[in-house]
């Protein structure tokens, strides 16, 4: 049974041969991190092959290059063994929607599935942080200072930066709303407010 608590979640990141599995795209990374009762405990990454050549572009914005690609793991070996991680953890991904779509394709592929909920850290923030320059996770952890390495479009990299700026929304909420210890369903429910109702939805959610 997955985690009832926010504090207890899988983050994770995809890098793709494109923006949909409809159109034939893959997965060629994942990265993820799992937290338990705030604390980071367990990180997953591999590359992965799609069983086709990227473009220049992808290899130009991830990094990661066909020559890279060449000796790695099928897709369907990856994803099987990422499916043993996650196992039935809640999920978090910045831009959630992207993610999702990519991880039930390639598990649907390979007949699994997952037992968690996913919520979005870019939705959230969108509604805590409305004086933010923007919401690319980038922008996000430029807005909230964390501290970063400046590598971004890796997998486990977006994933640990999300893992951050997931625990500092969690801080902010205790400290500036009082909400101590938020359950995941709260996060979700969060990610969907109006803005011009988030403080009040926030001054009665603990």
């Amino acid at each position: 049974m997955s985690s009832l608590a926010a504090n207890s979640v899988i983050i994770l990141d995809f890098e793709t041969t494109g923006l949909s599995p409809n159109q034939g795209d893959r997965a060629i990374e994942i990265g993820a991190v799992r937290i338990q009762d705030g604390i980071v405990v367990d990180t997953f990454q591999e590359l992965m092959n799609p069983g086709f050549r990227v473009s220049g572009f992808i290899e130009g914005y991830t990094g990661i290059s066909n020559a890279m690609l060449a000796n790695a793991a099928p897709c369907e070996e990856v994803m099987a063994r990422f499916a043993d991680f996650i196992g039935d953890h809640n999920l978090v991904a910045h831009n959630a929607s992207f993610d999702q779509r990519f991880l039930d394709a390639e598990l649907d592929g390979i007949n699994l599935s997952y037992g968690g909920k996913f919520a979005c850290s870019m939705l959230i923030a969108r509604r805590l942080y409305q004086d933010a320059p923007n919401h690319k996770l980038g922008g996000l952890v430029e807005y909230k200072q964390i501290e970063n390495d400046g590598v971004f479009h890796r997998a486990l990299a977006d994933s640990e930066m999300t893992a951050k700026l997931w625990l500092q929304m969690l801080d902010d909420m205790r400290s500036e709303h009082g909400i101590t210890a938020p359950s995941f369903t709260l996060m979700q429910d969060l990610s969907r407010k109006p803005k011009a109702q988030v403080n009040r939805f926030l001054s009665t959610a603990n």
